[in-house]
């Protein structure tokens, strides 16, 4: 991904068919692809619009015209008490979100297959073929236009750093929906009314003004080299100074699950989950701490690593050892800095 930077992704998987399904709602999943483009906090909206309009319209066409069905991606969690149904998360914390954060057009398209062996073989993996041909034929039809999208939503998120606001944390809508299902005795349609939380609208859970940037210690170096090796630009600072900016000041841990749906995926150890107030200050720093600005494409990618207070940062990941390692920098950096290679 750091290397080619592609414009258009997609991560292909099977879904299970049988299982907590019969155990939940006494049904059998009934689609032969469901399907999800990037949904989390600060995504850029002509990101979304041209997932929407360039790509799954076309891919649904395509699947009908195979007499194939489908549906949103949709999951439900192992906890046999847990009725709610959750389409795909909206954390950044997914190979669909964290590409839709690079800027691409990125997508999750899932087969019925797990727990069914090899039946139904050929008809699965045609669903794939038409799917990520579908994809195909789009990138080829757009790739002018996905060149030009991506220049303009780089030079977008260039232009936003030291101002505007920014979402620290988004969570789905909770809904209800009738979900198509089918019996599992006699194969006929069954409908089911499920709980349902939406990620095609995002409600608001945090948000702050957008800063500058992000300083992190010296001693920080592993979350210096994560960041470049996601492809951030980083910049070693070469002399002591002071930065304008907000400290974070902790008041209060705990470690708990991850609260976005796992569907059966065993989350170990929970994530650290942290409460912060921000406090104005004027940073000492010392060379060989590290400055990572916003001015950059991945200025999103950044904010999902760097705000300590969600379970998807570094923090959260102990990536960070400590939240008075890192502050939010407010005001553009005098200091001499050096890019990290």
């Amino acid at each position: 991904m750091r290397e080619f930077k592609p414009v258009v992704v997609v991560d292909a998987h099977e879904f299970t068919a049988l299982g907590r399904y019969i155990e939940k709602f006494g049904a059998v999943q009934r689609f032969d692809a469901m399907v999800q483009y990037a949904m989390t906090a600060n995504l850029p909206e002509f990101v979304t619009k041209a997932s929407e309009e360039w790509f799954r319209k076309p891919m649904l066409q395509a699947l009908r015209a195979q007499g194939l069905s489908q549906e949103w991606y949709y999951t439900t969690s192992t906890d046999l008490a847990d009725k709610k149904v959750s389409m795909g998360g909206v954390q950044p914390d997914t190979g669909r979100n964290v590409n839709g954060l690079r800027n691409a057009v990125s997508f999750l398209i899932e087969t019925r297959g797990v727990g069914l062996g090899r039946a139904h073989l050929a008809r699965r993996v045609h669903t794939h073929v038409t799917a990520i041909r579908s994809v195909l034929q789009s990138t080829a039809a757009r790739a002018d236009d996905l060149l030009k999208l991506r220049r303009f939503v780089d030079a977008e998120l260039v232009a936003k750093a030291c101002q505007g606001e920014m979402l620290v944390e988004a969570a789905a809508t909770p809904s209800e929906y009738n979900l198509q299902m089918l019996d599992p005795a006699t194969g006929a349609d069954k409908t089911v009314n499920v709980a349902w939380d939406s990620a095609l609208e995002l409600a608001a859970v945090k948000r702050r003004t957008r800063p500058c940037g992000y300083w992190l210690g010296a001693d920080q170096a592993d979350a210096a080299l994560r960041l470049r090796a996601l492809g951030v630009q980083v910049q070693r600072l070469d002399e002591a100074g002071a930065l304008r900016g907000e400290a974070y000041a902790e008041t209060a841990r705990e470690l708990a699950p991850r609260d976005d749906v796992r569907g059966s995926i065993a989350d170990a150890g929970g994530a650290l989950h942290v409460k912060v107030e921000l406090v104005s200050a004027l940073i000492d720093v010392r060379a060989g701490s590290y400055y990572i600005g916003l001015d950059q494409p991945l200025a999103n990618l950044v904010i999902a690593a760097m705000e300590p207070d969600t379970q998807n940062g570094f923090i959260a990941n102990r990536i960070v050892s400590d939240v008075k390692s890192q502050a939010r920098v407010t005001a553009r950096p005098e200091i001499r800095m050096t890019p990290m290679p």
